[in-house]
């Protein structure tokens, strides 16, 4: 194998790896980002708690939580003898 095909190989895989570490810095970033908004929130139950608020949190419907920054519907568990009707409304 020559020179120049090995140095072409080279050069192609370290593309390869400088597009794979853009793609791994942007997804750390989400995480590190959705991380943040665990521990806010595990503050604010925390407070609630404290306040003497924690039996409202069970007795509240809750049909969205946000997931990365990202509103989405909560459906529950598929289990036996759940039908559609589990199903929030906007489903």
């Amino acid at each position: 194998m020559s020179d120049a095909v090995m140095l072409e190989r080279i050069a192609a895989r370290r593309a390869e790896l400088d597009l794979l570490e853009e793609q791994l810095v942007k997804q750390l970033a989400e995480v590190r980002g959705e991380r943040d908004e665990l521990v806010v929130a595990e503050r604010v139950v925390q407070r609630i708690s404290e306040q003497g608020f924690g039996e409202y949190l069970s007795l509240a419907p809750a049909p969205e939580a946000q997931v990365g920054g990202r509103s989405v519907l909560l459906i529950p568990t598929r289990g036996a003898g759940i039908g559609p009707e589990a199903l929030p409304d906007d489903y």
